[in-house]
């Protein structure tokens, strides 16, 4: 059976979210995780969130999550090459 890692964080009204990590995408020397929210990891249809993975002045990992759109599609276009 395939281990899965689940993340968790808190949205915006201090509530618990958990969410599995499906992919990480390489690209242009940067690091990318892909979530997916647990209750919708499994649909179809799924949300799937990219989040940059960051250094922070401590050398500790801090997830960004990716708001620009070219960068985003990029991403995308990269995860597709892996599923098929």
């Amino acid at each position: 059976m395939e281990e899965r890692e689940i993340m968790s964080f808190k949205d915006e009204e201090g509530n618990k979210v958990d969410f599995e990590a499906i992919a990480r995408i390489y690209l242009d020397k940067k690091e990318y995780l892909l979530l997916s929210p647990v209750d919708e990891a499994k649909k179809e249809d799924a949300n799937i969130f990219a989040f940059r993975v960051d250094k922070n002045k401590d050398g500790k990992e801090e997830l960004n999550i990716v708001e620009d759109d070219k960068e985003f599609e990029a991403i995308k276009k990269e995860y597709k090459k892996l599923l098929y």
